[in-house]
């Protein structure tokens, strides 16, 4: 993969040492055994510090989550959403049993493909921490979330259609948009909803445009 140097949030980073870790709370008891297993955190969406990086840990259960931040130079690795969709394959998960999620990207692979949209996404959450870390990560009832890079403008005709091929799929796909002002849901822009919630840096906020410099509508 790569050293890390400008880590974009859902960049999963592998670390040299747990001990680089500062914790906004007192660490979890879980925390230390589930980065032993994968020294893997998650880049999270808040501005960064001065050499420092907002991070998140993750545990085995769903419910097991905590935020930290860690140095800049503690990063060994850093492995974007994008190049695990160009790296994945099945040879990787040769040890253990290949859940529905993991199995349906290359169908996800496909449909992207076909919007012209290859090298733009990639796996996030449960999935793309199993691909990243080999820990088997995701259950037969996950979920697959993509991150879908959107640096210009989509129309809600175009968003549309993508969700809807993807709603074909076995398993549900949870697509996010990442517009350079933050997140939306592909699912709720195609609604053509007046306004959707943009998941930002400064945190969440209604806009009528995803893309504009200016936001439109009131904090949530």
């Amino acid at each position: 993969m790569s050293v890390c140097n400008a880590p974009t949030v859902h960049s999963l980073l592998r670390l040299g040492s747990a001990d680089a870790l500062e914790w906004e709370t007192e660490p979890p008891r879980w925390a230390a055994e589930s980065l032993r297993r994968a020294p893997f955190v998650v880049m999270r969406r808040l501005l960064p510090r001065p050499e420092a990086l907002p991070v998140g840990v993750r545990g085995h259960a769903r419910s097991q989550r905590a935020a930290a931040w860690v140095s800049i130079d503690a990063v060994r690795e850093c492995i974007t959403p994008q190049m695990l969709a160009a790296q994945f394959t099945r040879r990787r998960h040769g040890d253990f049993a290949i859940s529905p999620a993991i199995a349906a990207l290359e169908q996800v692979a496909a449909i992207f493909d076909g919007h012209g949209m290859r090298g733009r996404w990639g796996p996030g959450g449960s999935a793309g921490f199993e691909l990243a870390s080999g820990v088997p990560s995701t259950t037969p009832q996950s979920d697959l979330d993509i991150v879908l890079s959107a640096p210009v403008s989509m129309s809600r005709a175009d968003a549309a259609r993508l969700h809807a091929e993807l709603s074909t799929l076995a398993v549900r796909i949870d697509v996010l948009l990442e517009t350079p002002n933050g997140a939306v849901a592909l699912a709720e822009y195609a609604r053509r909803v007046d306004v959707t919630l943009l998941r930002s840096a400064q945190g969440p906020r209604l806009v009528r445009d995803p893309w504009s410099a200016h936001f439109e509508a009131c904090p949530v």
